[in-house]
């Protein structure tokens, strides 16, 4: 049975909220309809971003706020969870007893490092404030991070590097039609943030020119002059080709790289080999394309690049990004109308995330928690000595090594499925059940929950009131739609609740998102990332603030760097020469292709929500692997057959779509499922030495033909011998090794 849901304002025919998806975060109007779930979304027409448009995913964002199997209930397992084990429900008394209790224990027995927290880049503002604070105050362990740690930390590391700041996008969205000249790196625009290719049409409107860099003709290639299919992993080489052209043709704007940047020389060396003739030879892109775009950018009086995970999740997407940073900073493409850098944010508040204090090495308003000044400043905020603060933790998926080693023994994941999420998953399902607690925090079992001892039922979007930070920098409130179905419970009263019982109360003493926000303004006050100067008044009236925004009668800062004062000493950017560096894995006669993933337009994420949403599952119920059709020639593929990747990880099955829309090296698969369908169990663990991304963009893989009569075959032959893997599953205490050697429950 449908949740029913209740509006805050029982009387209200209309309420307005925005779109729990993409960083765009849309406006929706709720309207009361005649449906089982009595309210149907509409597109807002009050919000500036997208006004009056709404992707499928937005139009269909109710679908699992009343999805029947909910959670409405805590839930819990005994001391040896396993998936599959039944769970029982409890009241929310007995649950944050015993998750207090077996904390304590476990520090006691463990240190307090022995707990850590998995958070979420789709929480509010406030909670993952309330987050960073409660590991650090609460549980007083430096244990934390969260999933935008595999979406933004290579570009955050790059915008560090260059501008000394990081601010996805450097400018606002209605820039985006002033550009004469826009380039498009590793990003998908049309299906991942749907509701902002109105802003590119409305550039082309103005006879920009548009340049894709994708090794996939995607529905976002569809709407360029140019297309550039790179292979996956030689951005830096392709740039350092249009670098070549711009500097020995003397293209760059001396003025503004003379007087606002440093490293004019660096880059000069780093690109003379690069040639256009010799990159050609590397990456089959046409010599006279090089050259063609290299001018146009250079030349146009006003340009935009804008990147994405595409380049950025490499062990080599800090680089990246700083080449394509550098063919803004080298053409003068910065802090003034119609020209800026950007990279796309893929979370609803992906951007808010890492501002506030939810990843391992940072404080809010983005100061950094090895900083002896900001451990002061936060401290006193916060109302305890500076060295009570932990120190830095370690990255996201770092955190599982950290449990296979025995040094973290607990976790709270709240907003997240790092299961589905998380490369090379194997390790990940063996570290989670190593764990002495788990406790999870979402609305839905999902496949991170299933290893979970306790299952908390948490708010939808629409339950939560907070404020969210987009793509551009602006920071809006989300007012509260309905009431929490069942014993569901707002974010930020858990905290608060799990904080008392584990006497850490007096830190926490919040009763609305508003008092959340309240401190977390006086926490971010001088920092980069300034929200002091908004309050939840000024944001709804003005439908929003850019940060940073210092003071009460400060307009927001919607474009950067306008003055040309960069964040680092003496107030330059800084240009780096970049030596493109190889994958962490390259191809060879046992897996000769390239293995990347990416979204769809009816999914998101981990697909913890759109697979619950009956209209966007309809449309992918299932992954399917797409490549070339010279790749499909090579294995003999037939119609109707399967096609089964291999990598040094492991071994999936998936449908297949043979395209000419993709680089012939290159095999695409979505990653918005679970279970035997997720492709994270096969993609690459190397992480980025500074940011700590996952190269989930990269991995060797091998393709085969898979007849359907076949693959019947091989199931019986599973079922035939699942006594005798059960048998040798309980001799080895719960685990087997699969192909590639890691151990996997069965």
């Amino acid at each position: 049975m449908a949740v029913s849901p209740i509006a805050v304002k029982p009387d209200a025919d209309r309420l307005h909220s925005h779109c729990c998806y993409c960083s765009m975060q849309c406006g929706i109007d709720l309207v009361r309809s005649g449906s089982e779930a009595g309210w149907e979304v509409k597109p807002s027409q009050h919000f500036p971003v997208a006004t009056g448009r709404l992707c499928q995913k937005g139009l269909n964002s109710l679908g699992h706020v009343v999805h029947p199997g909910r959670l409405l209930t805590p839930l819990r397992r005994t001391d040896a969870a396993l998936p599959g084990e039944p769970w029982r429900q409890a009241g929310w008394d007995e649950a944050l007893d015993d998750i207090a209790a077996r904390i304590r224990r476990i520090q006691s027995q463990y240190g307090r490092d022995a707990v850590s927290i998995f958070g979420g880049g789709s929480l509010t503002n406030e909670v993952c404030y309330l987050l960073g604070k409660f590991a650090r105050v609460g549980l007083r362990s430096k244990y934390i991070d969260y999933n935008g740690r595999y979406c933004m930390s290579s570009a955050a590391a790059a915008q560090s590097r260059a501008f000394g700041v990081d601010r996805g996008m450097n400018v606002p969205l209605d820039d985006i039609p002033m550009a004469k000249y826009i380039i498009l790196a590793g990003t998908n625009i049309a299906e991942c943030q749907p509701t902002m290719v109105p802003y590119l049409l409305a550039a082309k409107k103005q006879k920009a020119i548009i340049v894709t860099i994708d090794p996939r003709q995607t529905m976002t290639s569809k709407l360029a002059d140019i297309h550039v299919n790179l292979q996956p992993g030689f951005d830096s080489v392709f740039v350092n080709a249009l670098l070549h052209v711009i500097v020995n043709e003397e293209l760059y704007d001396k003025a503004f790289v003379e007087a606002h940047t440093a490293g004019l020389d660096e880059v000069r060396e780093a690109v003379r080999h690069f040639s256009p003739d010799t990159v050609s030879v590397y990456t089959g892109i046409p010599k006279e394309v090089i050259r063609t775009i290299a001018r146009g950018f250079a030349k146009a009086e006003t340009g935009i690049v804008l990147t994405a995970r595409g380049l950025e999740q490499q062990v080599n997407g800090v680089e990246h990004t700083l080449n394509y940073i550098n063919l803004c900073l080298l053409t003068g493409k910065i802090g003034r109308p119609g020209c800026g850098f950007g990279a796309v944010t893929g979370q609803a508040n992906g951007q808010g995330g890492r501002e506030h204090g939810l990843k391992a090495d940072q404080l809010p308003g983005y100061r950094m928690i090895d900083d002896p000044q900001a451990r002061e400043h936060v401290a006193a905020v916060w109302g305890v000595d500076p060295d009570e603060l932990p120190g830095k933790g370690v990255s996201a998926y770092e955190l599982f090594g950290k449990i296979e080693e025995g040094e973290i023994k607990a976790m709270i994941v709240l907003g997240s499925n790092p299961l589905v999420s998380s490369p090379n998953n194997a390790r990940v399902a063996a570290a989670l059940q190593k764990l002495e607690l788990l406790v999870v925090v979402d609305m839905f079992e999902t496949e991170t929950a299933a290893y979970a001892h306790w299952l908390l039922p948490g708010s939808s979007f629409l339950e939560a009131e907070g404020t969210l930070t987009n793509l551009e920098g602006r920071v809006f409130h989300r007012p509260r739609a309905f009431d929490t179905p069942g014993e569901a419970m707002e974010d930020y009263k858990l905290i608060r609740l799990l904080a008392e019982r584990l006497g850490r109360g007096q830190y926490f003493q919040f009763h609305s998102p508003k008092d959340v926000f309240n401190e977390l303004r006086r926490a971010s006050a001088g920092g980069k990332a300034d929200y002091s100067g908004m309050t939840y008044d000024r944001i709804k009236e003005q439908h929003g603030l850019f940060w940073p925004c210092p003071s009460e009668d400060h307009p927001g800062t919607p474009r950067m760097f306008e003055n040309s004062q960069f964040y680092l000493p003496g107030g330059r950017a800084k240009l780096h020469g970049i030596v493109p560096g190889k994958p962490a894995e390259t191809t060879d006669r046992e897996y000769p292709y390239i293995l990347t993933t990416g979204r769809l337009g009816s999914h998101y994420l981990s697909g913890a929500q759109t697979r619950r949403t009956a209209a966007l599952n309809k449309k992918a119920p299932l992954p399917i692997a797409e490549i070339h059709p010279s790749a499909a020639e090579k294995i003999r593929l037939r119609f109707g057959d399967r096609l089964r990747l291999t990598t040094r990880r492991g071994s999936l099955v998936f449908d297949v779509k043979i395209s000419s829309d993709i680089h012939p090296t290159t095999v695409f698969v979505p990653f918005h499922f679970g279970g035997d369908h997720a492709v994270n169990a096969l993609t690459n663990d190397a992480l980025h030495p500074i940011s700590r991304m996952p190269e989930f963009k990269v991995c060797a893989v091998r393709l085969e033909r898979v007849e359907r009569e076949a693959l019947g075959a091989e199931a019986e032959a599973a079922a035939a011998a699942a006594p005798a893997a059960k048998a040798k599953e309980k001799a080895s205490g719960g685990e087997i090794p699969n192909a590639a050697g890691h151990p996997v429950r069965i």
